[in-house]
């Protein structure tokens, strides 16, 4: 009898040890699920940052890119800004797939560079609106215009075709009808004053303004230039200009859909990227969305 009572008492004791290790397996386990879920970080589910290259003017694009680093990077999206002096690479490097997207042009440019390279970019997001202004150079006041001046303006099409328009406006031009962005010296159809029109590159104007009369100079330049506030004329915020020259985000067709675009445009149009944009830009950078 004594055998077969202890007996039992190591059958229940070794049932009992067994259950406490199952226990604690079951308990180790659960604790090891719970750490390993995914944050609500963007790169979480690959366990890799994600770093996405996007080109841009240095002013203000490239800033502003940088202001949204920190909202992209708490997604897992490392962004890396390269930055451009110029309006040829950028398109370029994106479509050689060197960079993700591009943020310095308007839809007319980027509409002009695949029309003449056959690429296939596209805007995924409209983001603001940089008016052109008449910057004063060797003379100081339009109303001081002579006979004869000389105005440079951009030599890329769209950009020239809008400086045109711009200076149609002020009464010293007349283009040919209905030559719209495809305008350029060529379609001025009256010049009462017999003014000089030069074209350069558009990078080039703030530093030839020691030289001409007056010259119209895209916004991202002016900035750099540290010319803002000082434009004589710029384009009107209610006019036809903002609605056709809104910057926008730049992707090879089909990108728009990446999941790290998105998070980007959903960066770039939020409220405190607009309140930084009319703070650190007033007048000069506007918010379109």
């Amino acid at each position: 009898m004594k055998k077969s009572f202890g007996k039992r008492i190591l059958v229940a004791f070794l049932g009992t040890i067994t259950a406490l290790s199952l226990v604690s397996c079951g308990a180790g386990k659960d604790s090891s699920s719970i750490s390993s879920q995914p944050d609500s970080g963007f790169a979480s589910t690959s366990g890799e940052k994600i770093v996405l290259k996007v080109g841009a003017s240095p002013s203000p694009h490239a800033e502003i890119l940088n202001f949204v680093k920190n909202v992209l990077e708490k997604q897992g999206i490392e962004l890396e800004v390269v930055e451009f002096t110029d309006y040829v690479l950028p398109n370029k490097s994106l479509e050689a797939g060197e960079i993700d997207a591009n943020y310095f042009q308007h839809q007319p440019y980027l509409e002009d560079f695949n029309a003449k390279e056959g690429a296939n970019l596209v805007g995924a997001a409209k983001i603001h609106f940089e008016p052109f202004g008449i910057y004063p150079g060797k003379t100081t006041s339009l109303d001081e215009l002579q006979d004869g001046a000389e105005i440079a303006v951009p030599n890329d099409t769209t950009n020239e075709a809008r400086a045109l328009q711009l200076l149609e406006q002020q009464g010293l031009i007349k283009l040919k009808e209905g030559v719209g962005l495809e305008a350029t010296v060529k379609d001025i159809v009256e010049n009462p004053q017999n003014l000089k029109i030069t074209e350069l590159p558009a990078e080039q104007l703030s530093r030839a303004l020691s030289d001409v009369d007056f010259a119209i100079i895209n916004g991202n330049y002016a900035l750099s230039a540290g010319l803002a506030g000082k434009a004589l004329v710029t384009e009107g915020t209610d006019t036809q200009a903002k609605e056709e020259f809104q910057n926008v985000l730049a992707v090879r067709g089909g990108d728009e859909n990446r999941e790290e675009i998105k998070a980007l445009i959903a960066a770039l149009t939020s409220d405190e990227t607009k309140a930084y944009m009319e703070q650190t830009y007033p007048g000069v950078v506007i918010p379109v969305f």
